[in-house]
Order: structure tokens, then sequence, then C-alpha cells
């Protein structure tokens, strides 16, 4: 009992750290340069977009040759890997009836999501979280179909408390955006303080049960056990030393998203994994990246992928959508699919291994809680 209860001072710790970097720093950058902090301290958090800098070709070729050459080994990798290990047999159970149900309910909000029915008026605003909750629903009941076995009937608790874990989760993102101004809503004018921050929380409520519902599912694949399992090492020398150092980066990036939005407005996506990592590194405790040691890829690549397979469907339903998001990016809004330009999709990649890290936080043993069982 005893070495729970420091294990969960430890974790209230950490993200009491977190919040403050992610909080702090940008507020703490915005004041030095001798800009108002009043309007990053509005709540809630509206985002509202500003005028971006226009697209740039060297910009975009730039961050192109960045984006393959960090995915491109991951592709080569699992097109040459290994076939998998004969003698288990793919959809081996019976698709459940509660999934079928999950997935009626997703392709009856899809549709009142992409319509207009004067008699559905009133909830056309409120169909983002009914749908994701049967997208979720489908998604455990493939799982359950491969592996006999999902998340939300194996920890029905520890998935539970993923909805309000990612509540909270999101609102940083949506904090952060006010300095950076990369996205917005449309189609809820008439929202007030009250039922914006009601109806927003319960739509990012789904956000983390989504992805770890789509990382398990993943991993069911052999494929990715055999391409991913054993190939890399990755040890850092001194690794609090390095912990240190790039949480200091970090942090002083952070303090420059307000100033030179333009420039940094990546590290969005990034900075709340590399501060929990390297609190963690520095605290002594297990970072979700610690597999990397042994070679075990498994996790990096199934919730990488998990986010981004995730991204194209929420970007997708948001398309058709009356509530919606619009987005404004510096130098590379070009190429769009559906609302989000090309080169945007690449954040979604970062965000997976975020959505691991703060899923450890219920004790969920992420990277390699996707691997097949």
């Amino acid at each position: 009992m005893a070495g729970g209860t420091a294990r969960g001072t430890g974790t209230l710790l950490l993200v009491a750290l977190t919040g403050l970097i992610l909080l702090g720093a940008p507020l703490a950058g915005v004041w030095l340069a001798g800009q108002p902090l009043r309007e990053y301290l509005e709540l809630p958090p509206r985002p509202s977009l500003r005028s971006a800098a226009g697209f740039s070709w060297s910009v975009f070729w730039l961050m192109a040759a960045f984006v393959a050459a960090a995915i491109a080994p991951f592709v080569w990798r699992f097109l040459n890997a290994p076939a998998p290990v004969p003698g288990r047999a793919d959809g081996r159970k019976a698709f459940p009836m509660w999934g079928w149900a999950a997935f009626f309910w997703l392709a009856a909000w899809w549709t009142l999501a992409w319509t207009r029915f004067p008699w559905f008026e009133p909830f056309q605003q409120h169909t983002f979280t009914p749908l994701w909750l049967g997208a979720i629903g489908v998604m455990n009941a493939l799982t359950m179909r491969r592996a006999g076995t999902c998340l939300m009937v194996r920890e029905p608790g520890r998935f539970a408390a993923f909805f309000p874990l990612s509540a909270l989760f999101w609102w940083f993102f949506e904090y952060l955006n006010r300095f950076v101004a990369n996205w917005r809503y449309t189609g809820i004018g008439d929202f007030g303080a009250l039922e914006y921050t009601l109806f927003a929380t319960l739509a990012f409520s789904t956000v983390l049960p989504a992805a770890a519902s789509t990382a398990e599912w993943l991993g069911t694949f052999p494929k990715l056990d055999a391409a991913f399992a054993r190939w890399r090492p990755v040890r850092v020398p001194g690794p609090k030393l390095a912990a240190a150092a790039v949480l200091g980066f970090t942090t002083v990036s952070l303090a420059a998203l307000g100033v030179f939005r333009e420039i940094v407005y990546p590290l969005v996506w990034i900075s709340p994994a590399l501060v929990i990592i390297c609190l963690q590194a520095l605290g002594g405790r297990t970072t979700v990246l610690e597999p990397l040691a042994t070679g075990d890829w498994r996790g990096v690549a199934s919730w990488s992928s998990a986010a981004l397979l995730c991204g194209f469907f929420w970007e997708m339903w948001n398309f058709g959508s009356l509530a919606r998001w619009e987005y404004s990016i510096p130098h590379v809004d070009r190429f769009r699919i559906f609302e989000m330009p090309l080169l945007g999709y690449a954040g979604y990649l970062p965000f997976g291994i975020e959505c691991a890290a703060i899923a450890a936080l219920v004790g969920l043993n992420n990277m390699r809680a996707a691997q097949r069982r």
C-alpha cells in the first residue's frame, strides 16, 4: 500500500510539474517580451485564427524532407520485416454483438453529422462525442475479434479513467494554441462560456480512449511484432543529464511560442511528451521510451500509427460537420486533405507518443500494451 501511495504521489507531482511548465513557460515568454497577458488568460481558452505567414516552397520542402527522413526507416523496416511466426490465425473470434451495436451507432451519427435534417437542428452541433464513442466501441470490438480480449473489456476501470484524463490532456493543447493560433472552431458561435466548456470537455474526453483502443488493435497484427520487436537498440549515455538538457531546451522553446509562433509552432505537438518523459527520467521513473533500450519499437510504431489513423478519421468526420475546426498553419498551408494541410498530418505521429505517456499515468504499460496477445 505504501508503494502504491508513493507512486500516486509521484504521479500527481509529475502532472503538477508538467502543468506548471506547459502553462507557465509560454506566459513567461510573452511577459518578458512586453506583450499583454490578458488574451492568453481568458476562460475558457477559445481558439481564434490570426493571419499566418504565407506558403513557402522552401519551408515546405525542408519540412517534407525532415518528415520523410524520420518515417522512411520505419516504412522500410515494416515492408522488409521477416514473415510472422505461423500458427496464429487472425480473425478467429466472432465479432461481438456489442460491436455491431457500436457500428450501427457510429453509422447513424456519421449520417446525422453530415446531413442537415430540420428535426435534428437543435442537436446538430453536438455530433462529435457520440460519433467517436461509436468509433471507440467499434475499435475495441475489432480488437476483441482478433485477440479475444480488448482494453474496454479487460481493464474497464483504467479505460474509464482515460476519459477525464483525456479531457484534461487536450485542454492543455487548447491553451497552447492560444499562443500559436493554428486552429479555431466554427459553427459554435452561439455557445456561452459554460456551454462551450461542457461540450468541449465531452468531446476532448474521447481523444485518448480512441488512440489507446486503436494502438491495441494495431498491436494485434503479427507483422508489427516481426518488424519492431527486435530492431535498433537506443541507449542514451548520461540519461539524467540528457533529460535535463532537453527539458531546458523545451522550456525555453515553450517560452518562445507567443513571440516567435511562426517558427516554433510545431513544438505544440511534441512539448508535452518531452516534458513528461524528461521529468520521469530525472526522477528515476520508468518512461514510455524505455523499451527502445532493448530494441523494442512496437510501442512507438503502434501508438504513432494509431494517432495518425485516428487523425485521418478526426479530419474526415470533421470535414462534413456543422461544428468543426479550421486550420491556419504558417509556411506549409497547402495540399489539404479535408481541412488539414498535408504536412500537418505528421504532427499526429509524435502525438501518439504523448498519448502513450499520458495513458501510462493511469497504470497502462502503454508501449507494451499494444503488442499482440
